[in-house]
């Protein structure tokens, strides 16, 4: 089960589209998509952004096999070993991309209509974080939040901007 996304409606998808397309051959590609995924990755996101959810979105990845059987792990003290890619892939995925893109369309939104974001559970977790608990309800810096996802593609950005898979977003308001 996805998120539930607040303020998902016409304007926030444009923007959302509008961010995807502007990391064009930047866009994150997980190491677990395999050479399918790897190419049909920006237009699923696409059609997700459209009028989809993350929830379509890890069903599109998983009905099109986009994901590897094994992938290659480094250990700790030098080498590799092949490990099975987790069966979560698709939704942990397609979760937190959607939710990255939701988060800087957001942003925008609030910036250009002099709004605040502030950060909401959207999706029940059986052992949530603490670090997420304690940013329930926080209003962030709209202008800081979009850089600093621009810059990272939501691959572990600063503390203090809802981290992937802790089903936490934020809102407008």
């Amino acid at each position: 089960m996805g998120l539930t996304y607040q303020n998902l409606d016409g304007e926030t998808r444009r923007l959302m589209l509008d961010e995807i397309n502007m990391d064009g051959d930047a866009l994150y590609r997980s190491n677990y998509l395999n050479e399918i995924g790897q190419e049909r990755w920006p237009e699923l996101l696409r059609n997700a952004a459209v009028d989809g959810s993350d929830d379509s979105l890890a069903s599109a990845l998983r009905e099109g096999h986009c994901f590897k059987q094994k992938t290659e792990r480094r250990k700790p003290k030098g080498g590799v070993t092949m490990v099975s890619v987790p069966h979560t892939a698709a939704q942990t995925l397609a979760e937190s991309q959607f939710n990255m893109y939701y988060i800087r369309a957001l942003a925008r939104r609030a910036i250009e209509e002099g709004l605040t974001i502030t950060v909401y559970r959207a999706k029940e977790v059986e052992h949530s974080r603490q670090e997420s608990e304690e940013m329930i309800s926080t209003q962030l810096d709209p202008q800081y939040v979009l850089e600093e996802l621009r810059r990272t593609h939501g691959v572990e950005p600063a503390t203090g901007i809802p981290m992937p898979n802790s089903g936490i977003t934020i809102q407008l308001g």
